[in-house]
């Protein structure tokens, strides 16, 4: 019944998008609102920083247009809040800097709606560790963790041009198609119009990038698919395991599906951490950083991480059909990045070693 309003709604944000990105080039660039190059960053030229007010724009539009508010309506208006919320910190600290404890505050405020008023909870364990169901304020803490976790990790990893956009468009698209398949057209136009704004965005963010989307972008699309992530748990949990659309082992798969971002996040604390630094002190310590040191283009990184990401979606599917022990996976998962990363790192060290 709602098909169309799923296609449309993904026309309409990336219309939206896409048009609204060049007006906003020009107003960065007039109140030199842009990132300058110093030696930990990857790009040589001021680039404009505020592409994710084109984002939410699209995205934004795109989901009061199309959302079929009289069926869907009372969750999607916390979700909105939600959004306010993030955009507002976003702006501020593309424009004019912000304390990372005031981001986190709003980033904990902003989940913290989403669990209380949309009842967008993690209830389960899922058997991870022995434990299954939740008791509710467990459920509600590991939620808000799991929200500002994958948050920062998208956030991180808006290292090089293309990639951030090309995991929102790689994530959203298999959930939003899952959410179709589902019928659940609210989650649908929700991750099709992220979808289709983060196309339009990439348009302007391939090398040589015009502008990079900025914590207004990188926040509000983190917490877009905090929230995709967390309801695909939710729903895969409610049906029968002969049902079509069932994954034997959601937790995993989304795990899989956020390989890179979250993977990378959790290997450069740890990094950080033994080397006795600040674990939240930005440095040139990230996957795509290693890949522009070994010698590659931005995009050949942005192409070889998303590469190895679709592999690891596709080894995870899988792997799930086969079992559902969601912490195997994720190990498993873990080691083979592990050693990628680790077979990553020497080959640079060796490179730098003999130039």
């Amino acid at each position: 019944m709602y098909d169309y309003d799923v296609i449309l709604s993904f026309i309409t944000a990336f219309t939206l998008t896409y048009f609204v990105i060049p007006p906003t080039i020009r107003v960065a660039i007039a109140k030199q609102l842009y990132d300058v190059p110093d030696a930990r960053r990857s790009h040589v030229e001021v680039t404009p920083r505020l592409g994710g007010v084109a984002i939410y724009a699209g995205v934004v539009f795109a989901l009061i247009l199309w959302t079929p508010f009289d069926k869907y309506g009372d969750a999607m208006q916390y979700i909105l809040a939600a959004f306010v919320i993030i955009f507002l910190v976003g702006v501020k600290d593309d424009i004019d800097g912000l304390a990372p404890r005031t981001k986190l505050l709003a980033e904990i405020l902003a989940a913290l709606i989403l669990v209380f008023k949309s009842d967008l909870r993690i209830e389960s364990l899922y058997g991870i560790l022995g434990i299954e169901t939740l008791p509710f304020w467990w459920s509600v803490l590991l939620t808000v963790f799991t929200v500002v976790a994958i948050i920062n990790s998208l956030n991180l990893i808006d290292g090089i041009n293309g990639l951030s956009g090309s995991i929102t468009v790689l994530t959203t698209g298999v959930l939003g198609v899952w959410f179709l398949i589902l019928l659940r057209y609210d989650l649908a136009i929700l991750a099709f119009s992220t979808c289709g704004a983060a196309m339009a965005f990439l348009k302007y963010n391939y090398s040589p990038a015009k502008i990079f989307m900025g914590d207004t972008g990188a926040l509000l699309i983190g917490l877009i698919i905090s929230i995709l992530v967390i309801k695909f748990l939710q729903l895969n949990a409610d049906l029968d395991s002969t049902h079509p659309c069932h994954i034997n082992a959601a937790p995993a798969a989304a795990f899989g599906l956020l390989i890179l971002p979250l993977f990378d996040t959790l290997r450069v604390f740890v990094v950080r951490i033994m080397r006795g630094r600040n674990p939240l002190r930005a440095d040139r310590t990230h996957i795509h950083h290693l890949l522009l040191d070994s010698g590659l283009s931005h995009m050949q990184a942005t192409f070889v991480l998303i590469f190895v990401n679709v592999v690891f979606v596709v080894l995870t599917w899988l792997v799930q059909r086969y079992t559902n022990k969601n912490l195997f996976i994720i190990l498993l998962l873990i080691s083979i990045a592990s050693l990628m990363a680790g077979g990553l790192f020497y080959t640079v060290r060796r490179r730098l070693r003999s130039s």
